[in-house]
């Protein structure tokens, strides 16, 4: 029953805010405009029709203010003006009552509100569909003051976003039942993916952790601020962080004023992206314009500032290495290769023929190479990559879904940034280092040392082992539970000699090198 009113209120919604005739125009038939006609008859929908779309999303929930959040930076795909309204539900969200964010505050941290913060702005200065940020002026422990923003959780989100999330879930079923594709298209373990990641958006000490996180991963790359966390003023509900000071992405003009190189700043981005998927496997996943600023400080000028971190995405060494190979093999144009990686990779059935596959893949990608990001419309990319999908039964990894996300908001940030930017080139040459850091000999000595602890362990106890396996082996008393320990420590054995002798030839090929450098110098220089 709380599914059907669910539902019912939708519907509801819908034709509150004329959300029928919006579709019912957005077609050329001549007889559709007519019926678009006829249903608003009795209805006042005198607003633009962006800002009752945006309303519409608003009144249904976080979920689908989520989903604005992600067609507001996609203006290739959307009219200016409907792209402009879904632009304010990045932060504009209508905010909730202050003095209800006060109480959750006081009640969190267990203190009133004067003795934890020198001064506190009421009005927030920024709203979302989550949670609502207020400015403040922290009272230390150490006695010094510091700038700070307070994210409050709205009030009763866990059960508004459970509502739509059940829905989801019974919807997902019908699609795997009644549509053909349901089996290849995951939609259960998709909407499952989507209700953990809600879910854990709902911990802001989770959120925290995430924050300090990509602080430690990021601070060496020097392209991008995030905010220090004060840990003892963080809750579930509460999280208190570093005021950042700088301009929203979104205000191209006011960056161009103050200096910002833009085609450096829409490079920059494709960068810190690429670095935190594929060298960390670890990424800021909800990357639209209203969760990022640039600073104008003197000392960190052009760099981009990160916000919210509620929606982070991780991914295993296997992901990241056959995504890589994907991305390199794309970039070279080696599509038969590519082909192979999804059959390899069981996306596809093995029975598929790497031909065929290659081809439809050539069709898709090949007319769009060497273009700018105004040239190309990845809605309509997608839209192929889609039917080709199709024919080949691609199995929807659930696990990545959050990374297509997060590359279709990059992208639209680009496409804002810097029309010209070629975002296959300039991911490229990052891509092919990474592949290059993962079979060189910088990956071999990480390793090892790595494993060195538990080399440390087992070699000495190997000696001693292996002869009682030797001693032993011939006995019929011998278990197939001893065997297979056996056969794993010696698998292990075979391992380390294995990188033991790498590393002996490594040191000999140093060796016989710096020889040679110095009969060089002797000969040809002194």
């Amino acid at each position: 029953m709380r599914r059907a009113y669910r539902s019912l209120f939708i519907l509801w919604v819908i034709f509150r805010y004329g959300l029928d005739e919006l579709v019912l125009n957005s077609f050329e038939n001549p007889w559709l405009t007519r019926i678009a006609h006829l249903v608003t008859i009795g209805r006042k929908l005198s607003a633009p029709r962006g800002q009752r779309l945006r309303q519409a999303l608003e009144r249904l929930g976080p979920i689908f203010v989520k989903f604005g959040q992600v067609l507001s930076t996609r203006r290739d795909l959307l009219p200016m003006d409907i792209a402009d309204e879904l632009s304010l539900l990045q932060d504009r969200v209508a905010p909730f009552n202050s003095d209800l964010a006060v109480n959750i505050i006081e009640k969190a941290l267990n203190k009133p509100l004067s003795q934890i913060f020198e001064s506190f702005e009421h009005r927030p200065v920024a709203s979302a569909s989550i949670a609502q940020v207020h400015f403040a002026v922290l009272r230390g422990r150490d006695g010094k003051l510091h700038d700070v923003a307070v994210k409050v959780l709205r009030p009763n989100m866990k059960a508004a976003i459970e509502k739509d999330l059940r829905l989801l879930h019974m919807m997902a079923g019908w699609v795997e039942k009644l549509s053909a594709d349901g089996k290849r298209l995951r939609p259960r373990e998709v909407v499952g993916e989507f209700d953990k990641h809600l879910h854990d958006e709902l911990d802001l000490v989770r959120e925290a952790s995430s924050a300090a996180q990509l602080r430690r991963n990021m601070e060496s790359l020097h392209l991008v601020l995030i905010p220090e966390i004060f840990w003892d003023y963080c809750t579930t509900e509460v999280m208190v962080m570093e005021r950042m000071n700088g301009i929203p992405i979104s205000q191209i003009a006011k960056l161009r004023e103050a200096g910002v190189d833009i085609p450096k700043l829409a490079r920059d981005g494709v960068t810190i992206f690429f670095t935190q998927v594929f060298r960390d496997g670890f990424f800021h996943a909800d990357m639209h314009p209203g969760n990022i600023l640039v600073s104008l400080d003197p000392k960190t000028f052009g760099r981009y500032i990160s916000l919210d971190f509620g929606i982070v995405g991780t991914l295993t060494a296997s992901d990241k290495d056959y995504l890589a190979q994907n991305f390199t093999a794309f970039f070279r144009r080696d599509y038969k290769r590519v082909a192979e990686l999804h059959i390899e990779s069981g996306w596809v059935p093995p029975t598929t023929r790497v031909d065929e596959l290659e081809a439809g893949i050539r069709a898709v990608c090949e007319p769009y190479f060497d273009r700018p990001l105004k040239e190309i419309s990845l809605g309509l990319v997608l839209m192929r990559l889609f039917q080709t999908s199709r024919r080949f039964q691609v199995e929807i990894q659930p696990q990545l879904v959050l990374l297509q996300k997060t590359l279709l908001n990059i992208e639209g940030l680009g496409r804002d940034l810097d029309p010209e930017l070629d975002l296959w080139a300039t991911a490229k040459p990052f891509l092919e280092k990474w592949m290059i850091d993962q079979v060189g000999p910088g990956k071999f000595f990480s390793e090892l040392k790595a494993q060195a602890p538990h080399y440390t362990k087992l070699l000495p106890e190997l000696p001693l082992l292996l002869h009682n396996y030797l001693r032993n082996g011939t006995a019929s008393t011998t278990t197939d539970s001893g065997n297979q320990i056996m056969a794993e420590l010696l698998k292990e054995q075979r391992r380390t000699n294995s990188l033991l002798q790498k590393l002996l030839y490594g040191l000999m090929g140093f060796v016989v090198g710096t020889i040679a450098m110095q009969i060089f110098i002797r000969v040809f220089v002194v």
